[in-house]
């Protein structure tokens, strides 16, 4: 092993923590957001071009031509292949250099030299997996039954936040501020501002929760990873809300950058039949507005955080659910990081 210091190892796990973590499914962007254009965007601090071809099939690269380096999110889309502004050098979906239209015979073509990303399209979300060296391939991807089982239904809620997405993480690991921050939404009025909390260990994760108040305002979350890391909680509405019994919100937080990220937030009930009907028509008519309030609070809380917030503070006993995920996530961080090989360790950009 490269001998590195404990320092310096610790200083690699932090920012490789920072960027987000790898061999994971993220969602990157809601499907619309691809349409005939390419469309570049940066994830965890990569720089990817995404477009679809003929058949509504999305394609992800890297977002740099191999010839000089442009990015290929300035060119065209083509079909099956897009084409780089600077010199049209034409690229398929794997990375693969189909054509050189400067040269009839190039030794560029046929060559793969820039990566491509596995991609999959979930309940109106485009999800690309990050692999490092070691894991090129993609790892299976379970989600929650709000959104593969067809007794629910759903609403994708996204924005851009300009935090680290590890404070959006602890915010939604975080119960108690519902009563607080959220103190007049229609849905989080009711509930004690003072609670025991508790850590319920699962397979995939864990579940933090208030003790003896379940059903009554944000009283539990969970978090999972099972291919992605994803939470999950409930939050009971009055039936003057529309049919379907709680609300359940199913969450990521995928980082942009060290100081961005976008949060994907689904909003489901269990509905089927007419009352499905009754419930997105309510939902878009009268409730949408006043869940954007309260996404509202949060990012404003969050991003007039200072980015290095989480050195300066003085946790209590209701900040235990988080700190116990921050220690599991540092654990997955180092995990990735120690099994890098020597020459990885010391060229990583970390």
């Amino acid at each position: 092993m490269v001998d590195l210091s404990q320092k310096e190892i610790d200083k690699k796990v932090s920012k490789r923590l920072n960027l987000g973590l790898l061999n994971k499914w993220h969602p990157v962007l809601p499907s619309y957001k691809v349409q005939n254009e390419l469309v570049g965007i940066t994830r965890l601090s990569e720089k990817i071009v995404l477009w679809r071809d003929e058949k509504g099939n999305l394609s992800a690269l890297e977002d740099r031509c191999p010839h000089r380096g442009a990015r290929l999110s300035l060119g065209w889309n083509l079909g099956d292949n897009i084409a780089c502004w600077y010199h049209g050098i034409e690229l398929d979906g794997s990375g693969m250099i189909k054509c050189v239209p400067a040269s009839k015979k190039s030794s560029m073509e046929g060559k793969k030299i820039i990566k491509s990303y596995p991609v999959k399209e979930i309940e109106g979300a485009i999800f690309l997996y990050f692999g490092d060296q070691e894991n090129p391939e993609p790892c299976d991807l379970t989600l929650p039954e709000e959104l593969t089982s067809g007794e629910f239904s759903n609403f994708l809620c996204t924005a851009m936040w300009n935090c680290n997405y590890r404070y959006a993480i602890d915010n939604v690991m975080d119960p108690m501020h519902g009563a607080y921050l959220h103190a007049a939404s229609h849905s989080m009025a009711f509930g004690d501002k003072e609670a025991d909390m508790q850590i319920v260990e699962t397979k995939t994760g864990l579940v933090f929760e208030k003790v003896g108040q379940r059903d009554v305002n944000f009283d539990w979350v969970e978090i999972s990873d099972t291919g992605g890391i994803w939470m999950r909680l409930s939050i009971p509405y009055r039936k003057n809300a529309g049919p379907g019994g709680s609300f359940f919100i199913v969450g990521f937080a995928t980082p942009v950058d060290e100081t961005h990220c976008q949060v994907f937030f689904w909003r489901a009930r269990r509905v089927t039949g007419w009352q499905k009907d009754i419930w997105r028509f309510m939902y878009r008519n009268r409730l949408e507005k006043l869940h954007w309030e309260v996404l509202e609070q949060d990012r404003i809380i969050l991003q007039n955080m200072a980015d290095n917030a989480r050195e300066n503070e003085l946790l209590y006993d209701h900040d235990k659910g988080l700190a116990r995920v921050r220690r599991m996530l540092k654990k997955k961080a180092h995990e990735q990081i120690s099994k890098l090989s020597d020459k990885e360790l010391v060229s990583a950009e970390l």
